[in-house]
């Protein structure tokens, strides 16, 4: 792979993971509720991968076939789901804290491929997961946490199970498909399965949140999902990995800066407990499960 490639790509990753580390604070800065919010980012996020995946294919066909079609939906459904539980996280627990718990996706990711689809899990992975689970007790410490905070972790462990299980579905969808074509199908199933919950006379009269809906689905959905499959194909996977984790580490800044929730010494040293464990114990093994079909983390 040539440097320049490589350059070009971590770029390209890390302009994604900035985006991402912000998304929390546009989340909570909109005012609506999660519905809403998820419900605005489906659509506007149809449109935008909609009109991109368009632009990209021409006049060749979208290719999808009815099997692949639904399993392309199953995975929306995940995604969807993902998305609503991490961002009540970030009411309950804080957007920092939410999403450290939240990236601890590849380790379920490593164990829903050990599980369901009987992937090999090393020794060296599996001391990994014990140093990771290790590093999640010193981040969430249980007997500090009042049951609002530990209400957060919980919604945000559920996502990052999701975000694995949307991963892992991924790897039933043809390879030839464009990044764009799936999320364009998977947030369109998100509109249809959030219409009748969606507090639309709401939205219609939040004219100052509109700002943020629309930098949650222009930019942290349709322009951040495309930097980052551009990424993907650039760099080796440890780069991919290493990079991500630019993610959690935005989102505990924003959160210190915007609203004074800062980690303590304890939950700092389980953060980096949890770094270790995926660079030592995953990335060096070569590619997690499914990463050709990773999605949107946040």
């Amino acid at each position: 792979m040539q440097e320049h490639e490589i350059r070009r790509g971590a770029v390209q990753m890390a302009l994604a993971m900035l985006l991402s580390g912000t998304l929390g604070w546009f989340v909570l800065q909109s005012g609506q509720g999660v519905w809403n919010v998820v419900f605005a980012r489906c659509v506007i996020g149809t449109l935008g991968l909609g009109l991109y995946s368009a632009w990209r294919l021409g006049s060749r066909s979208w290719g999808f076939t009815r099997i692949s079609l639904l399993w392309c939906a199953a995975g929306g459904v995940a995604l969807v789901g993902n998305w609503l539980l991490l961002f009540s996280a970030y009411r309950f627990c804080g957007m920092g804290l939410a999403t450290v718990v939240y990236h601890t996706q590849p380790f379920w990711l490593v164990l829903l491929g050990r599980f369901w689809l009987g992937e090999r899990l090393s020794a060296r992975r599996a001391l990994a997961l014990l140093l990771a689970f290790a590093g999640l007790v010193l981040v969430v410490q249980p007997g500090r946490m009042g049951q609002g905070d530990m209400a957060g972790v919980g919604l945000a462990l559920g996502a990052a199970v999701l975000y694995a299980l949307a991963t892992l579905i991924s790897k039933r969808l043809p390879a030839a498909w464009l990044p764009s074509q799936v999320a364009c199908v998977q947030t369109a199933v998100g509109v249809l399965l959030l219409w009748p919950l969606a507090d639309l006379p709401a939205l219609g009269h939040a004219g100052a949140s509109w700002p943020y809906l629309a930098v949650i689905g222009l930019v942290h959905t349709v322009l951040m999902y495309i930097l980052m499959y551009a990424a993907f194909r650039r760099l080796p996977t440890a780069w991919i990995g290493l990079l991500g984790f630019i993610y959690p580490l935005v989102a505990l800044v924003v959160d210190d800066l915007a609203y004074g929730h800062a980690l303590n010494a304890a939950q700092a040293a389980g953060v980096a407990l949890i770094v270790i464990a995926n660079v030592w114990g995953l990335q060096r093994q070569g590619a997690l499960p499914a990463w050709r079909g990773r999605r949107m983390a946040g």
